[in-house]
């Protein structure tokens, strides 16, 4: 009967434990351990692994901070833990460089006056396979594998990213659909998922006109319950012609430059003229005007368009200033044109609180009263993300985002951190957000009708440092990103084997695992 027992309960703590997968190479990983009941005081953290001798992982006293004696030498100067763990309760462990051998159930555990509790079994596994996908660039498309198990859960996320760029999101799933607000303009209209994917498993990703430069490192990354699960794509798009064709075309060019073909010549520069005209702001900006000067003369019926590059209307001018029924939601109430644009010929738009998901090329297009076209122009903006730093024992940062004022009553706002966590939740549902920002976070009261969503992150650690995204729901959509890094303190060992604490200027990125896939 004992035996039985002990079977049923060896079978159920498996069951419970949380897998998380990672890629050997990659700078770290994270395993997870959030708490959310009282310590004791002189509570101790315990990392261990049940595989090695010695099982000692990492410790970390409440007061005494990490200690080190005892550690397994496997990994010695590898680990981690937040130096306010016990103030925000989150007790979960860095792991750097992680390799194969380092595969194994992973168990955190707090200790204080003799007594042990068990908090949560990790499983970890460290994979070295990678799946390698070439293309021709001129393909109508190609699939980048990714597969687990099937029948998921409704509340299953999944995370297409691009690691050898820093991490942009090619594509994301949550909430049964596709969420595309924080896609890079990059991959905008170019990605497709399966619509089956939670019933299958399959959660491979379509890509659209493949090109040289997609050409890269790509993430799968499946959060499905507490487990967090990883795949690696490299995908090689090759050139459409071989390399012969490129010495040819090198002679045509300076056939042109020699003046031997002028009409030629005169298809060449028609073609530069079209080239888009670039614009560069910072993320922040009260506002950026897209230049577009009139090269014909305008007729009374003209009418005047603006649409992004992916064919949404973001401003239309027809006989009179503010038409704008057809105005894609997301610039609504952040456009101006002149009023007085056909005498003047100025047809430049105004566009207020750009933010890096403005950053696009636009195209401004003239038409008459029966439709035809009279003239065309493109300006690429590119926003710069916003970037905010601040020393680690700071009190507070700010991660700012300032837009329109007056936003609806019923607007909700959401701040969400690169593990995908809610930070902070402006609405009536509070326990939406995560434990590991409970009291940590503040904005301003009157935010709706100030436009200043602004967040305010209390006690800044290394661990928090990485990519915030805030997003607005309801009849206005709003959405920015601010890169924070909190530069910590790093400890390092002197002669006499002590713990001794300095500066560091080191990017914390590495100690963050899911920025370094």
């Amino acid at each position: 009967m004992k035996m039985l027992l002990f079977l049923l309960l060896s079978v159920s703590q498996h069951a419970l434990a949380v897998v998380v997968e990672v890629n050997e190479g990659e700078r770290s990983v994270l395993l997870p351990c959030l708490f959310s009941g009282i310590t004791p005081e002189d509570t101790t953290v315990m990392w261990t692994c049940s595989d090695l001798d010695p099982k000692s992982v990492h410790l970390q006293g409440e007061k005494g901070g990490d200690d080190v004696r005892g550690q397994n030498q496997r990994y010695s100067r590898r680990t981690s833990m937040n130096r306010y763990a016990f103030i925000i309760k989150d007790f979960s462990l860095t792991l750097r460089k992680p390799t194969k051998t380092d595969s194994g159930n992973y168990t955190c555990s707090i200790s204080a006056g003799g007594k042990e509790r068990r908090l949560r079994d990790i499983q970890l596994q460290v994979k070295d396979q990678q799946v390698e996908v070439t293309v021709r660039e001129g393909s109508q498309s190609v699939i980048l594998p990714c597969n687990t198990t099937s029948d998921l859960p409704e509340d299953t996320t999944v995370e297409w990213t691009r690691s050898d760029l820093g991490l942009i999101t090619v594509h994301e799933y949550s909430n049964r659909n596709d969420d595309l607000m924080t896609q890079d303009e990059v991959y905008r209209d170019r990605t497709k998922m399966n619509e089956d994917l939670l019933r299958t498993g399959d959660l491979s990703l379509t890509l659209k006109h493949p090109k040289v430069k997609d050409t890269g490192q790509y993430i799968c990354t499946i959060y499905r319950d507490k487990d967090i699960l990883r795949q690696k794509v490299v995908l090689q798009v090759k050139e459409p012609f071989p390399s012969w064709s490129k010495v040819l075309v090198g002679l045509l060019v300076l056939l042109v430059v020699l003046g031997v073909s002028g009409g030629l010549f005169f298809h060449l520069r028609q073609y530069f003229m079209s080239v888009p005209q670039v614009e560069v702001v910072d993320s922040g900006v009260q506002s950026v005007q897209l230049p577009c000067k009139a090269t014909v003369n305008l007729p009374e019926d003209a009418k005047v368009e603006w649409t992004d590059s992916s064919h949404r209307k973001v401003h239309i001018w027809q006989n009179r200033p503010g038409n704008l029924e057809e105005q894609f939601v997301f610039y609504k109430d952040r456009t101006e044109m002149k009023n007085n644009l056909l005498t003047t010929g100025d047809l430049s738009l105004t566009l207020t609180y750009p933010t890096d998901w403005d950053g696009k090329t636009y195209t401004c297009t003239v038409y008459n009263g029966q439709g035809n076209t009279l003239m065309k122009k493109q300006v690429e903006l590119k926003v710069r993300v916003c970037q905010v730093e601040v020393e680690e024992g700071a009190e507070s940062v700010q991660l700012p985002f300032q837009t329109t004022k007056d936003l609806p009553a019923d607007a909700k706002v959401v701040w969400w951190d690169i593990h995908d966590r809610k930070v902070h939740v402006f609405s009536d549902q509070a326990g939406e957000q995560d434990q590991v920002y409970r009291d940590r976070t503040e904005m301003n009261n009157n935010l709706l009708k100030a436009g200043d969503l602004s967040l305010t992150l209390k006690r800044p650690t290394e661990r928090d440092s990485g990519t915030y995204r805030c997003k607005v729901y309801g009849r206005t959509s709003r959405y920015k990103k601010v890169q924070l890094r909190v530069k910590g303190r790093v400890q390092v060992q002197d002669q006499t084997g002590d713990i001794r604490n300095r500066s560091s200027s080191i990017d914390p990125t590495p100690l963050m695992a899911d920025q370094s896939v």
